[in-house]
């Protein structure tokens, strides 16, 4: 008797300084409580929700799901029909960011309580996570139906996935929001959500203050010490540790950015934003190896991004993985909902086909979808008119450009592919006008005053007017190995051998970087004009 009135008398006493505020407290005289009586289900949850409660607690970097899992396990060898029980362990497990055995302990408590509302919007919520969307709508609709009037989380859910589908018109989805918000006060975790969410106004002034130093002074260390103070008080808010990394980011202070990402993830292991600047990072790094490793994290929390897909196809293709990148440079194109953006994704895959894979035919179908979904892109029909050359399609390429130049007739690169084409067919009148047209819209291009060039050298033998065009080419390009060669070739005509030796040896130098040219042929040139 004295046990249990010494145990009546303790959970009196952790009810008083739970509702003080004061969890510490609150966990040692429960503790204290369960020496005395070990096999106390109600004690055993009671420190597990105390223990749950420091969790989620933003001031605390403790992880505390681990005990609330022992003890609610220990209360279970007691109660093991307790569908309640069950649930408070999914949630430890799920706060713990471990999926599947959360979505296991809900499936027990829903077989105990098969009418469990909240057990149902949960595996909703993990099934979101996952990207397995009707999954997680039937789990959401089956919550809704079983409490129509406090499943405000649950409406809430659904209104989130009818945004990211098109099949639902505005009406629809805005039913849905407005039935979340009709039904918050009736749904008391809602409501602890929201209390959650509106705690971190607290750090509105601080935060508010770094918005006022980076307008004025751009990032500096300053900024870096607010966010420090603010993480001393509350050294479980993730986003402070995101905010930070974003500063280090900004500052190129890459390792102390890896620091606060890392942080940021330890304590919330599916925090999309702290992988997705993580991998921003490694970019900028050029570590790629290490980006593809964190993209195929942000792929697995989030498979229906196709930004993710598109970010792996960049790393996969610089690491020379050209299948992988095809793979998801394809899944990214089924994802995507934005037609300009998935017209670059489809002219990146057909510039793969067309340079790496050698498929013409699947760049031209690359290239051709793109245009389907964005005619007005300039650049597609470049990379068709070039891939229809390299095919040797000469006259389906003109009539491409010709197409592109009714709707930007002063676009000097088509002028000078058009060019470019005209003096592959042999049609040097129509070649010629076309590069000159080039360089009338960009008196700047180099390339066209070399192809020019080129043409009266070669073809029609008009050496002065050669060496005007390459001097210019020279002139706007000082490092085009091809136009100093050219240049050579033609100073070379009029028998002046040792500044052509000179313009050779520049050219070769120069093709040591930009490998324009095979230099044996360079090195036979300038061997040839002392021969």
């Amino acid at each position: 008797m004295d046990k249990l009135n010494t145990n009546n008398k303790l959970k009196k006493e952790i009810k008083k300084f739970q509702k003080s505020g004061n969890i510490q407290k609150a966990i040692e005289t429960c503790k204290t409580a369960i020496l005395n009586d070990e096999n106390d289900a109600e004690l055993h949850i009671k420190l597990g929700d105390l223990y749950m409660q420091n969790h989620l607690d933003i001031h605390q970097i403790k992880q505390y799901a681990d005990e609330a899992i022992t003890e609610y396990q220990r209360a279970l060898e007691s109660c093991v029909n307790s569908s309640e029980l069950y649930y408070k362990i999914a949630m430890a497990f799920y706060y713990k960011r471990e999926l599947e055995k959360a979505s296991n302990y809900l499936k027990l408590a829903i077989e105990h309580a098969p009418k469990s509302s909240a057990a149902y919007y949960m595996l909703a919520e993990i099934a979101m996570k996952k990207g397995d969307f009707v999954e997680a709508t039937e789990n959401a609709l089956q919550s809704v139906k079983l409490a129509p009037l406090s499943s405000s989380r649950a409406y809430y859910l659904l209104y989130n996935m009818m945004i990211l589908s098109d099949r639902y018109n505005w009406v629809d989805k805005y039913i849905k929001l407005i039935q979340s918000i009709i039904t918050l006060p009736f749904d008391k975790e809602a409501v602890k959500d929201v209390a959650r969410r509106l705690s971190y106004l607290q750090f509105v002034p601080s935060l508010l203050k770094t918005s006022l130093i980076l307008f004025f002074h751009g990032f500096n260390e300053k900024i870096i010490d607010i966010y420090k103070e603010t993480l001393d008080k509350a050294p479980g808010f993730v986003e402070l540790y995101i905010n930070l990394g974003r500063l280090y980011f900004e500052l190129k202070r890459y390792d102390d950015a890896i620091c606060e990402y890392k942080m940021a993830i330890w304590l919330d292991s599916l925090n999309v934003r702290a992988y997705y600047y993580l991998c921003l990072l490694y970019e900028e790094q050029r570590d790629f190896d290490r980006a593809i490793d964190v993209c195929e994290k942000l792929i697995e929390l989030q498979p229906h991004i196709a930004d993710f897909h598109c970010r792996m196809a960049q790393y996969l293709y610089l690491k020379g993985d050209i299948t992988g990148a095809i793979a998801h440079y394809q899944t990214s194109l089924t994802l995507s909902k934005n037609p300009q953006w998935a017209s670059v994704v489809s002219q990146a895959l057909g510039i793969i086909f067309q340079e790496n894979v050698k498929d013409l035919d699947a760049a031209i179908s690359a290239y051709q979808h793109a245009y389907s979904l964005n005619p007005n892109d300039i650049d597609i029909f470049l990379n068709l008119g070039n891939v229809f050359f390299e095919k040797g399609s000469y006259d389906n390429a003109v009539i491409v450009y010709k197409k592109a130049l009714e709707a930007s007739p002063n676009n000097a690169r088509l002028h000078c592919n058009l060019g470019y084409l005209y003096w592959g067919k042999g049609n040097l009148d129509e070649a010629i006008k076309e590069y000159e047209k080039a360089i009338k819209y960009d008196n700047t291009y180099d390339i066209a005053y070399n192809n020019l060039g080129v043409i009266y050298l070669d073809d029609l033998g008009m050496v002065k007017k050669a060496i005007e065009l390459f001097e210019k080419a020279k002139k706007y390009n000082p490092n085009y190995a091809l136009a100093n060669y050219n240049l050579a070739r033609s100073i070379a005509i009029t028998g002046d051998k040792v500044e052509a030796a000179k313009l050779y040896q520049i050219a070769l130098d120069i093709n040591k970087f930009t490998l324009e040219l095979d230099p044996a042929d360079i090195e036979e040139k300038i061997q040839d004009l002392f021969i």
